[in-house]
């Protein structure tokens, strides 16, 4: 003990001058005669009455049935999700087309608008299903399912993206592991009803005709909203209004639109934005220009040039610098006019980009750019999709069968036949190791 507390602590116990020692003020002293005698003890209250038990039933029937009320209106009772631990399948490597393809397998697959498939995994969907498929077999690996009406799927950052209708909007987007199928971060914004997923490689645009968001990898946090906002917290924030949105396009850290500002523009304008600005509601422009003409329909974007179509005689392809907008070149095309009527279903011009070109269907024919300056290369007239590639060829689809062509060239290679038993459409493809892929409206065939 210091000599401090020695002193204090003698200092309590040593007598006052006047003879009489006074206790601490937190020691209590003894009672004096004149104290009332404390009340008795009662006796402890017993747990036994018949209220009690009723009391606790009545309880625990309240607090069953408010769990039973938050677990039937909770997603967890409105989602199943099958997964699987078994190794992702592995696959032949194709050097060579065959000179044949036969149908192995298909399935359902209105949520897709293209093959969808992630590492050597198909993924189909349809309903409120979204299944991983084995490319081989058509074997169902995993299933996620939602009591929803599944909007739209598409490949991003190694993951499967789907998207469900909550009522008013696809709000609902998941991400899911294609290997084994568990998901991932979830979201819940304010896409519009039939709205499409769109990747430009660190981030995924949810696509509209008045309103549309980005959302950034891997946490799905969203990174920007353009157009019509639901709930504006800060106003003047968007640099239009009133607008409607025609077509998209996207490639890294640029997204470029068609907007109709009928209101304020005479025609046409072409917007080319930043997917991830400073402020989510604070979008940032590279270029924004008028067209010289209605109905255009933006094809494809890339670092430093962006193509638009415009309907005419002739149609034209022009080429515009995507950070200022200026003009850079003009392409006269042979297309008939029912190729340019109207919108582009899904506000999405079908393109196919693959290492050499960017393959362009019309709708009645594939044009070839070229990934350098988006110019014209070459032209297979009776196409019926924009087509996919195969151990380094161009396939195009046509009528009862795959021509097969020389990248570079177009030159002709061959064409496989295949019987698509009375599908008459047109077709999205892609290629998974050996297997052609063909989307034939709502469902998924799987050739080889």
């Amino acid at each position: 003990m210091g000599q401090s507390e020695q002193v204090e602590e003698s200092a309590l116990l040593a007598p006052e001058s006047n003879g009489h020692t006074d206790l601490p003020e937190d020691v209590l002293a003894p009672p004096s005669a004149d104290s009332p005698e404390p009340p008795p003890d009662l006796p402890e209250r017993s747990f036994r009455t018949r209220g009690d038990f009723i009391a606790v039933a009545l309880l625990v029937v309240a607090v069953l049935v408010t769990a039973s009320l938050v677990y039937a209106f909770s997603d967890a009772r409105a989602t199943t999700s099958q997964t699987t631990s078994a190794p992702a399948p592995e696959l032949p490597v194709a050097d060579r087309l065959p000179p044949s393809l036969a149908e192995i397998w298909r399935a359902p697959s209105g949520g897709t608008q293209a093959p969808t498939w992630i590492g050597t995994v198909v993924v189909t969907g349809d309903g409120g299903d979204v299944v991983g498929r084995d490319p081989l077999t058509g074997d169902v690996r995993w299933r996620y399912s939602r009591d929803l009406p599944l909007c739209t799927i598409t490949a991003a950052w190694d993951k499967a993206l789907v998207s469900y209708s909550k009522g008013e909007g696809c709000s609902e987007i998941t991400s899911l592991d294609p290997v084994s199928g568990a998901r991932g971060p979830q979201r819940n914004g304010d896409a519009e009803l039939g709205s499409r997923l769109l990747t430009e490689g660190s981030h995924v645009l949810t696509t509209g005709k008045k309103y549309v968001e980005v959302y950034r990898k891997d946490d799905l946090v969203r990174s920007m909203e353009y157009g019509q906002l639901r709930a504006i917290v800060n106003p003047n924030k968007q640099p239009r209004t009133g607008c409607e949105y025609g077509s998209f396009a996207v490639t890294t850290g640029k997204i470029a639109l068609i907007e109709r500002c009928y209101g304020s523009d005479p025609s046409d304008r072409l917007t080319v934005l930043k997917p991830n600005p400073e402020k989510s509601d604070t979008p940032e422009v590279f270029s924004s220009i008028v067209l010289a003409a209605k109905g255009a329909r933006v094809v494809a974007v890339t670092n430093n040039r962006v193509a638009v179509v415009t309907p005419g005689s002739p149609a034209r392809l022009t080429v515009f610098d995507a950070d200022t907008g200026g003009l850079i070149n003009e392409h006269p095309l042979d297309l008939p006019e029912s190729d340019l009527a109207g919108d582009v279903p899904n506000g999405i011009v079908p393109i196919t980009v693959s290492t050499a070109n960017i393959y362009w269907y019309t709708g009645s024919r594939t044009i070839a750019l070229s990934l350098e300056d988006l110019s014209p290369k070459w032209t297979v007239q009776g196409a019926i999709g924009s087509g996919s590639t195969l151990a380094g060829q161009a396939l195009i689809p046509v009528k009862d069968g795959i021509k097969v062509l020389d990248q570079m060239t177009g030159t002709e290679i061959g064409t496989v036949p295949v019987n698509r038993k009375g599908y008459e459409g047109s077709i999205q493809s892609s290629t998974i190791g050996p297997v052609v892929l063909e989307q034939r409206g709502d469902t998924l065939v799987a050739l080889r």
